[in-house]
């Protein structure tokens, strides 16, 4: 089982970009899924996380920008970033705890995309 993001890239102030973060897996079923990023010089911070339920839920500095959903039937999480701005230059990481075929949670950790936002 494992995480594959993708999605990121470079774009100018007031941009968009759409992030995806797929699980695979055989017989895989999604609990949480979320972003989180990581800036140069500063500590990991939640973006947006989204339950198996669709109950959502982001940080105060991309309310109103950031949208987090999901395609169950894909085990795949997107992140669409609207008015995106320098400060949200980042490595965006997504993580997720999904069940197996036998219903125990799985912690699993998605690599890194770069997003760079130019002013």
């Amino acid at each position: 089982v494992q995480l594959q993001a993708s999605g990121g890239g470079l774009v100018q102030s007031g941009g968009s970009l759409r992030l995806s973060c797929a699980a695979s897996g055989s017989g895989i079923r999604i609990n949480t899924m979320g972003w989180y990023r990581q800036a140069p010089g500063k500590q990991r911070e939640l973006v947006a996380t989204i339950t198996g339920r669709g109950i959502t839920n982001y940080s105060d500095s991309v309310k109103g920008r950031f949208t987090i959903s999901k395609d169950s039937n894909k085990n795949t999480v997107y992140l669409q970033m609207n008015i995106l701005k320098p400060e949200d230059t980042a490595v965006y990481y997504c993580d997720a705890v999904v069940f197996n075929q036998m219903g125990e949670p799985i912690a699993l950790g998605g690599q890194g995309t770069q997003v760079t936002v130019s002013s």
